[in-house]
């Protein structure tokens, strides 16, 4: 079947209902989801949205933060146009019914997290993503002209190379036109056409063994930007979060996240100690638990290796149970599920895989170097993060980002520049399945997570990087040719981009020749600004 719009996303995360929203003013929008519409990253953030609205807080020490946090790679007028307008998505959140805690005067209560040098994050307790979801969710359901897909999983998007001879005409910027997309209930693929689309899809948490990413983030939009030509930028800077739930009997078979234990902990107060109790983050840096993540992480991770142990603790009982009941609710609530009681026992945690600060290079417009194709949130390298992401800077990003890319497409459609050419062809699946490659499927997606997880994780090397490119290459082989001759489903679609970000991440950190940020390799331990004050491109050229 053949969807014909004006706005195509991708994704039903903050970025893409942000977009949506502001889209639907002037303009029919579809949008597509691989799960259901409230399964997202957005929906696991716990922490909050960062923003100047206090009055000790300034616009340029936030700034300062973002840049200090992101060693020298973030762009300056992407970090700037996020803070200058941060105020204000606050506000329109809760114009369409965001609840965000609250002190006992009435104000928004600040909290303050790891590498932010004033309280200056909005949140609703430790349940921000979910509140802030559900409250967009609620306004597109109110809105005629936006259509949503679940469980729809978009394969590829649509550009010159897909069309028919004597259609095809090759120029040197390419374009896109929509996306085949995947009808999982359906069994069958639809061809989305669209004057302009969005990618907003998320994560790719799921690519290592241990994260703090739901199912779903299998760096789908990575992967099809990449597969479809567009610029990709610093893949190699993966943020490990310092504290998720450190569980007895993993099942690496297992695609359920880590729960997360949230940095607004230790902006609390919390202590990271060792197995004797000893506190450690002071030996590492001055701010202590209050480091950026990096920091902490690879603290954690070298006590880890040093000692031989396979978690830390989190310390939260010196508080009164009132105060971390109050604050922490739904962190309170899981971890006694786990019969682990916060107000009175310690956190057993250790760093997971949580942020990509890499991703489809867009402008400030969120426009990719694909003519009429945006991205915006996880998947998309606006120049904000740099090579190492303040915390709570991802919500904000999103929803400054989504709401220009949308004032963008606006001028394209009202000009007439996109138009959706005639030679696109429908899709043809005429593949088999059996169930011994459903086995290999998973076992090869089993392997990819411990590659990276092993190879490619918070700190690394030459000798671990070029042996994870030698597994890869031989992984996507074989996945190449089950793609080809297997019936499509999740799984198979799963596979084939997991492999693809495999590849985008850990070439992407051999090309570094220097340790910034979230990159730490034995081989270059320095910084090296002569060379490296730059970001790490790739492009996929053989189309």
């Amino acid at each position: 079947m053949i969807f014909k719009t004006d706005i195509l996303v991708i994704g039903s995360g903050i970025a893409g209902l942000r977009f949506a929203i502001e889209a639907s003013q002037f303009a029919e929008v579809y949008i597509v989801t691989k799960k259901n519409r409230a399964e997202s990253n957005t929906n696991y953030a716990q922490g909050g949205i960062a923003s100047v609205l206090s009055k000790d807080d300034r616009a340029e020490l936030h700034v300062t933060d973002t840049l200090n946090a992101g060693d020298g790679l973030c762009n300056r007028e992407a970090v700037e146009r996020i803070v200058n307008e941060g105020p204000s998505e606050i506000q329109k959140l809760i114009d369409i019914g965001m609840q965000f805690s609250k002190t006992s005067d009435g104000k928004l209560h600040l909290a303050k997290e790891g590498g932010h040098s004033k309280s200056r994050i909005a949140h609703a307790k430790d349940l921000t993503g979910r509140e802030v979801e559900q409250a967009l969710l609620k306004k597109i359901s109110e809105i005629d002209n936006i259509h949503l897909f679940e469980n729809h999983f978009a394969i590829d998007l649509i550009t010159e190379h897909h069309l028919l001879s004597p259609y095809r005409t090759l120029s040197s910027k390419r374009h896109c036109w929509g996306a085949y997309v995947y009808d999982v209930e359906e069994s069958t693929v639809h061809t989305f056409l669209a004057k302009c689309t969005l990618l907003s899809t998320g994560g790719l948490g799921q690519a290592y063994l241990h994260t703090t990413n739901p199912a779903i983030a299998t760096g789908d939009g990575f992967a099809m930007a990449f597969r479809a030509g567009a610029l990709i930028a610093n893949m190699e800077f993966v943020q490990f979060h310092p504290t998720a739930l450190f569980e007895e009997g993993f099942d690496n078979r297992s695609t359920t996240p880590s729960f997360l234990i949230s940095e607004a902990v230790r902006g609390f107060g919390a202590k990271l100690k060792l197995k004797s109790g000893e506190e450690f983050m002071h030996n590492y840096d001055e701010r202590g638990e209050l480091a950026p993540r990096d920091i902490v992480a690879r603290a954690i991770d070298n006590e880890l290796k040093k000692r031989g142990d396979n978690f830390v603790y989190l310390d939260l009982t010196f508080k009164s149970m009132d105060e971390i009941v109050n604050h922490f609710p739904h962190i309170y609530s899981k971890c006694l599920e786990k019969n682990i009681d916060i107000t009175k026992n310690y956190i057993p945690v250790i760093p997971a895989a949580h942020y990509a600060c890499g991703g489809v290079v867009t402008d400030l417009n969120a426009q990719t170097s694909i003519e009429n194709l945006f991205a915006s949130g996880e998947v998309s390298m606006t120049g904000v993060h740099g090579a190492n992401r303040l915390a709570s800077n991802s919500l904000l990003e999103a929803l400054v980002f989504s709401k220009y890319s949308a004032i963008d497409c606006k001028k394209i459609l009202k000009e007439s520049l996109s138009q959706i050419p005639d030679g696109i062809p429908e899709w043809v699946d005429t593949s088999e399945i059996s169930t011994e490659e459903k086995v290999l499927i998973s076992q090869s997606r089993r392997e990819i997570r411990e590659i990276l997880w092993e190879y490619v994780g918070i700190v690394r090397s030459n000798e671990r990087l070029n042996r994870a490119l030698r597994r890869c290459h031989i992984i996507y082989e074989e996945t190449k040719n089950m793609y080809n001759v297997t019936k499509l489903s999740e799984e198979i679609l799963e596979l084939r981009n997991l492999i693809d970000v495999a590849y985008l991440i850990a070439k992407s950190a051999l090309i570094r020749k220097e340790s910034r940020g979230l990159h730490f390799t034995f081989d270059y331990p320095n910084r090296d600004d002569q060379n490296w004050l730059k970001p790490t491109y790739m492009q996929n050229l053989n189309l």
